[in-house]
Formats: C-alpha cells, structure tokens, sequence
C-alpha cells in the first residue's frame, strides 16, 4: 500500500496528541498494528479504518480512503489477505475444509455457492477468481514455504461431491510430491489435538513480526501479539507433532482420493 495512507494516519494522530498505544486503546487495536499501518506495511480492514476515524474524530476519511482494491474478499479475510501476499513462509492448519490457496476451481465454486445469505452467480464468479488468484502464490517455486496440516475432517467430507474431492485432494498430492507444499494429517485416531477449536495460519515476513490468523463464522481476526501468536505457534507445533508423517500422510490422501474417485 502506498505510504501516503500511513503518513497521513501518522500526522492525524500527532495533531490529536496521541501516541501510537493511546490510539491503539481508543480505536481497540494493539500498537504494533498502528506501527505496522504508518509505516506502510499493512492495510487496515475496512473495520480497522473505521475505529480509527472514531478514535481520531476524522469523519469517514480513513474509511473512504483506503487504497484502491478491486480483489473480492469477504470483509472479516481482508487485512489476512494482504499479509497473505507479503509473507514469506505460510503455516496453514485446516480443520474443515481445503486452505484457500490450495483450491481448486471446482471446490472453490463448491464451497462459495453453498454459502449464505446465497450469493448471485456473478458475485460467486468474482469470489472464485479471488480464491484462485491467491493460490498463483504458489507458482513460484521457492517462496512462500508453504506446510499445510490437515485434519482428516477435511478429505472425507464429501464438499462439491466425490468427483470435485477426488480432484481437489489429488491436486494437493501433486503439490506435496512435488515439493512445493508440504502436507500431514492429523487423523481421527488421535481424537482431541490443540488446533481443534478453529483454523489457523501462521505467517512469516521478512521485515515485520510474524502473525497469526484465525476464523470462524462470519469473523476473522488477526493477531499481532508476541504472546499471543507464540501461543498459537506452539499449538501448531504440538499438532504437527502428533500427524503422520509426510509418506504417511501422502498415501492417506491418495486412499482418500481413490475412495472418493470410486464413488464418483
């Protein structure tokens, strides 16, 4: 984004008399992602850029002047995406369904026309183009690193139908023995692991503090906390440490594959 947008938040807020942990606490952010905004590193979601116009008694001018982003998100994913596109290691912990940057075009489809309140054909087109132009990050072949751990949950349930999973779980395969991902599985065996409660991703960059993601429904949240991503950096290790292996892992989702093929 460009740096005018963070100088500008950094000029209202000397003129208020605010330090960056003052206007953190009336806008509820942490300091770290005001720093993070003035310095041009991250864009503010749409809420972010509402709570700092509140904060700083500007009317709606951090909200209407965002930078330009024709890319169709849902709000709560906004800010992850634009961290998504920055980092340069990506941990993705899936507990239901496939990471979207591992879609393919069938499942991505699959999921969005599924969701309510139902959207137009027009407006699951543009979501569908947004999903598979976030996975392009992984055309390049070194960067982002890319691990993807997989609760068992998300290859048996049959989303889009057992064809579309067939595809979906064979794609991921290919990534995997490629070597551009690297994927395991946490199966059902284990019965309760640290990740459990949501989705997560971790992410690394190489001029800003690492954060973590998570979501549910209908809300996302970003965390820029040092303590709080440990946390959430340590229950991914934990997991991790009880999913199979990577060969284990692979011929558990070629299984799955070729279960689903078989009902197609």
């Amino acid at each position: 984004m460009s740096n005018i947008y963070g100088e500008w938040l950094k000029a209202q807020r000397e003129a208020a008399g605010l330090t960056q942990q003052e206007l953190a606490t009336a806008a509820v952010m942490t300091r770290s992602h005001i720093a993070h905004i003035e310095a041009g590193r991250r864009t503010p979601s749409k809420e972010d850029a509402r709570r700092l116009d509140r904060a700083l008694n500007t009317g709606d001018v951090l909200s209407s002047f965002l930078p330009d982003d024709d890319t169709a998100v849902v709000e709560h994913f906004e800010a992850a995406h634009a961290l998504e596109q920055q980092a340069i290691e990506i941990r993705e912990f899936a507990l239901s369904f496939v990471p979207g940057i591992f879609q393919t075009e069938g499942y991505a489809r699959a999921v969005l026309s599924s969701s309510y309140p139902p959207l137009g054909e027009e407006e699951c087109d543009r979501l569908v183009v947004t999903r598979l132009e976030r996975a392009k990050i992984l055309e390049d072949p070194v960067s982002p690193v890319v691990w993807a751990l997989l609760d068992q949950s998300v290859l048996v349930r049959p989303i889009g139908g057992p064809e579309i999973m067939a595809e979906q779980i064979t794609h991921i395969v290919r990534l995997a023995e490629s070597r551009r991902v690297r994927v395991h599985v946490l199966p059902h065996s284990l019965g309760f692991h640290p990740l459990l409660e949501s989705m997560l991703t971790l992410m690394w960059f190489d001029d800003q503090p690492p954060v973590a993601y998570c979501e549910g429904v209908r809300m996302g949240k970003v965390h820029d906390s040092p303590a709080m991503v440990q946390e959430l950096q340590g229950r991914y290790d934990l997991a991790l440490s009880d999913a199979l292996p990577l060969k284990e892992s692979l011929a558990l989702l070629k299984a799955t594959a070729k279960d689903h093929g078989r009902h197609g």
